[in-house]
C-alpha cells in the first residue's frame, strides 16, 4: 500500500473546498456560527474540516470508504490485521478490547497497577479479575511489569481465563518480554490484550521495545495522539485475528463510540500515521540521540540520576524505551511533586509525571536541543540551591497482599452502600477503589474484603505523607462498603 496517501484526511479536504450548502450539524456552519474570538482562534481550515458523517465522508462506525481505506493503511504500518480508529482515546480502545472477549463472569488476568480505564471496562463487562503483582523497583520507587513466570502460574491456575493483559510500555517506559508472555497465554488459547497508551512509536525503530504487533499479541489500544503526533483523544486499536474476531471488535467499538464522531480527530490519526510510516525511524533515531544525550549530561548533575540500560535487571524489565527520561530527585532533599512546582514557577517548565521520589520527562519529535537544554539548566540550578543528601539507600516500596475478592467490581459498584469509619471496616466489602501513590497501585478494588494488614498499610503510607487517591474521603477516616443485607424472619 501507499504510505504516503491520506485517503481520509484529503477526502474531508476536497469535500470541504466544494463549499457546499450545509443544512446539517454541526450548527457553527464551519465557523459562521460561533463565538468569534473563538473562531479567530481555531481559523477557517481547521473549522472546514468539523464534520459530521454524511454520506460522501463515511461512517466509523460502518467504514466502508474513505475511512475504511484509512484504517486499512493504519493496519499495515502498526502490523496489525485490522485497526480501528478511537475518537474516545485510549480508554475507550481499552475499553473495547477487554468487552470484546470478556462477558459477565468471565475471568480476566490483569496486573494490579493498572489504569482505571481497565478496572472501568472489568466492571462493566461484568468481568472477574485474576490480579499479578508487578515487580516494585527499590531504586527508584516505581512498579514495573508483569514477569513471564507470573503469567504461567496465573493461566495453570486459571486456564478458564478470557484474556491476559499486558501493560507494554509501562508508563516509565518499562517493558517485560512481551513474546515470551504471548507465547504462554497462547499455549492455553488465551488471548493477549496490549495496554499500549505509550507505545505508538516502539514500532519503527529497532532500538525501541517490540511493540504488542510485533511480539504477537491479539489487541492493542494504543495512544497515536500521546507521542504519534494525532491530536488529544485520538487513539487506535489493533487486532491480529485469530484468537479475537473482528467483527466483535467492530460491535463493541461502536457501541462505545459517539455517533457524532470528530473528523479533525480522525484525520489527524490519518496523517499521523503517513508521517510515522514515511518518516519514523528517522524521527525515532532523533529522539532517542536527543534522550541519551540528555540522559549523560544529567547524570552529571549532583544528586540527580537519570537510569539507562542498567534498569533491566530482571524478568519483569527485559527491555526499555530510552525517550523516557525517569529523572530520580530523592537525594535532593525534596520530592518530586516539589521539583516539578519549582520548574514551573522558576523555569516554566511541565513535566509529564511526577511522584514523591521522580520526575519523569519524554523526548518526542516535537523536542529540539534548546528544550533539553532549558531542562538541564534549571536541574542544574536546583542541584545548586539544594541542601542536597548523600542518602542512597534504596527505597522501601512495599505492597499489600491482594485482598480476597468477595463480589465480583461489577456487582460492588451497583450494590448498595454505606459510609464506615475505617478502622471499624475490617470484614467488610470494599465499595470504593483505594490508591495509595507511589507505587500506584491499588489496596483496594470494589468487591474485595478490607483487612486490618491493609488498614495498617494505609496508615502507614498517610503517615509517610504519600497521598491517597481513590475514595470520596481524601483522608480515608471513612469509607464506603456493601450494605450488609438482613436476613428476613
Amino acid at each position: 500500500m501507499n504510505q504516503n496517501q491520506t485517503p481520509l484526511f484529503t477526502g474531508v479536504k476536497n469535500h470541504a473546498d466544494k463549499k457546499p450548502t450545509q443544512f446539517h450539524i454541526p450548527g457553527h456552519k464551519g465557523g459562521k456560527g460561533m463565538d468569534k474570538e473563538f473562531q479567530q482562534f481555531l481559523g477557517d481550515n481547521a473549522l472546514s474540516i468539523d464534520l459530521i458523517n454524511i454520506e460522501p465522508l463515511d461512517d466509523l462506525h460502518h467504514p466502508q470508504g474513505m475511512i475504511k481505506d484509512a484504517q486499512s493503511l493504519a493496519a499495515e504500518a502498526f502490523g496489525a490485521d485490522y485497526t480501528f480508529f478511537s475518537v474516545q482515546g485510549t480508554s475507550g480502545a481499552i475499553m473495547t478490547m477487554i468487552m470484546s472477549v470478556c462477558q459477565p463472569g468471565d475471568k480476566i488476568i490483569v496486573p494490579r497497577n493498572v489504569h482505571k480505564s481497565i478496572t472501568t471496562a472489568i466492571i462493566f463487562s461484568g468481568a472477574k479479575p485474576v490480579f499479578i503483582h508487578p515487580e516494585l523497583d527499590n531504586r527508584l520507587g516505581i512498579s514495573h511489569g508483569i514477569t513471564p513466570e507470573a503469567v504461567e502460574r496465573a493461566c495453570l491456575a486459571h486456564p478458564d481465563a478470557k484474556g491476559v493483559l499486558v501493560i507494554n510500555p509501562t508508563y516509565f517506559g518499562i517493558t517485560a518480554d512481551l513474546s515470551h508472555i504471548v507465547d504462554i497465554a497462547h499455549s492455553y488459547d488465551i488471548p493477549v490484550l496490549v495496554d499500549e497508551a505509550h507505545g505508538v512509536h516502539i514500532h519503527f525503530h529497532e532500538r525501541l521495545p517490540l511493540s504488542a504487533m510485533q511480539a504477537g499479541a491479539d489487541l492493542a489500544a494504543t495512544s497515536v495522539h500521546k507521542l504519534g503526533g494525532s491530536l488529544t483523544q485520538s487513539s487506535v486499536l489493533n487486532l491480529r485475528e485469530g484468537l479475537v474476531s473482528h467483527e466483535r471488535v467492530q460491535t463493541i467499538m461502536s457501541m462505545l463510540t459517539t455517533t457524532s464522531t470528530s473528523y479533525i480527530l480522525l484525520a489527524s490519526l490519518d496523517t499521523a500515521r503517513r508521517h510515522l510510516a514515511m518518516n519514523g525511524h528517522e524521527l525515532m533515531e532523533s529522539c532517542i540521540r536527543l534522550a541519551d544525550s540528555t540522559r549523560k549530561s544529567l547524570n552529571q548533575i549532583p544528586s540527580i540520576y537519570c537510569p539507562g540500560d542498567e534498569i533491566l535487571a530482571s524478568d519483569a524489565t527485559h527491555d526499555y524505551d530510552p525517550t523516557k527520561l525517569i529523572i530520580s530527585v530523592k537525594n535532593l532533599g525534596i520530592s518530586g511533586y516539589d521539583v516539578e512546582v519549582w520548574l514551573r514557577e522558576n523555569y516554566s517548565i511541565e513535566v509529564e509525571l511526577s511522584d514523591l521520589y521522580n520526575i519523569l520527562c519524554i523526548i518526542t519529535p516535537g523536542d529540539r536541543e534548546e528544550n533539553v537544554e532549558r531542562l538541564i539548566e534549571a536541574l542544574t540550578d536546583l542541584s545548586e540551591q539544594s541542601s542536597g543528601t548523600v542518602e542512597t539507600k534504596e527505597i522501601v516500596v512495599k505492597v499489600p497482599d491482594i485482598p480476597v475478592l468477595s463480589l465480583s467490581p461489577r456487582e460492588a459498584f451497583y450494590a448498595s452502600t454505606e459510609v464506615l469509619p475505617l478502622r471499624d471496616a475490617v470484614g467488610r466489602i470494599s465499595a470504593e477503589f483505594v490508591m495509595v501513590y507511589p507505587p500506584g497501585i491499588p489496596i483496594f478494588i470494589p468487591g474485595e474484603i478490607i483487612t486490618s494488614d491493609n488498614i495498617a498499610y494505609i496508615h502507614e503510607n498517610i503517615q509517610a505523607g504519600l497521598p491517597v487517591q481513590g475514595p470520596e474521603d481524601s483522608t480515608l477516616e471513612t469509607i464506603h462498603v456493601i450494605t450488609e443485607q438482613k436476613a428476613f424472619k
